[in-house]
C-alpha cells in the first residue's frame, strides 16, 4: 500500500471490534513508531477491547498471530526485518509473510501486514510513523485489518427476523 497510486486510507469506525495487535521485539525504536502508530489508529477507531503480545522476533509472528486469531476479531502483525550480508533476510520475511497470510486464511480473520522488510535501518526509520518519517506502517496496516475485519461482517449473510 505504499508509493504512488496508493488508496487514501481512512480509519473506519469499529467499537465493537476486538483486535489484538502482535508485535515483535527486535528493533526498538522502529517498534515504538509502528506500535504508536497502531494503538492511535485503533483509538481513532473506537476500538476498546484490544490486547498487545509482544513475541521474540518477525519468525514468530505467525504463531502468535495464530493464537490472537483465536481471541480477536481483528490481528494486526508488527514487525522489522533489514537485510544484512546472509540469506537469513529471505528466510524470515519469506516465513513471516507465508505464516501470516496462512493464519488470516486459516481463521477467517484479517491479519494486518505490518512488517516492514527494508534494505537498511534508514528505510525503516522512514515507514515507521515516527517524527519524520515519511510513512506509518503501524496505522496502515491497522486501517487495512479494521477495514477487512468490516468487509467481511458485510459479505455475511443477514438472519432472518
Amino acid at each position: 500500500m505504499s508509493g504512488s497510486g496508493a488508496p487514501l486510507l481512512e480509519v473506519p469506525s469499529a467499537p465493537d471490534l476486538t483486535v489484538t495487535v502482535v508485535a515483535a521485539r527486535w528493533h526498538e525504536v522502529v517498534m515504538a513508531g509502528l506500535l504508536s502508530g497502531a494503538q492511535r489508529t485503533l483509538a481513532s477507531a473506537g476500538v476498546t477491547e484490544q490486547r498487545l503480545i509482544r513475541v521474540p522476533g518477525a519468525f514468530e509472528l505467525p504463531l502468535g498471530a495464530a493464537a490472537a486469531a483465536a481471541r480477536s476479531d481483528v490481528v494486526v502483525a508488527l514487525g522489522v526485518v533489514i537485510r544484512g550480508g546472509t540469506p537469513h533476510f529471505e528466510y524470515v520475511c519469506s516465513a513471516a509473510t507465508e505464516g501470516l497470510l496462512r493464519v488470516s486464511l486459516d481463521s477467517g480473520k484479517p491479519v494486518g501486514f505490518g512488517l516492514l522488510t527494508c534494505d537498511t535501518e534508514e528505510q525503516a526509520l522512514d515507514r515507521a510513523g515516527l517524527a519524520g518519517s515519511a510513512e506509518d506502517k503501524g496505522a496502515e496496516a491497522t486501517v487495512v485489518a479494521l477495514t477487512m475485519a468490516l468487509t467481511l461482517r458485510d459479505l455475511e449473510p443477514k438472519s432472518a427476523g
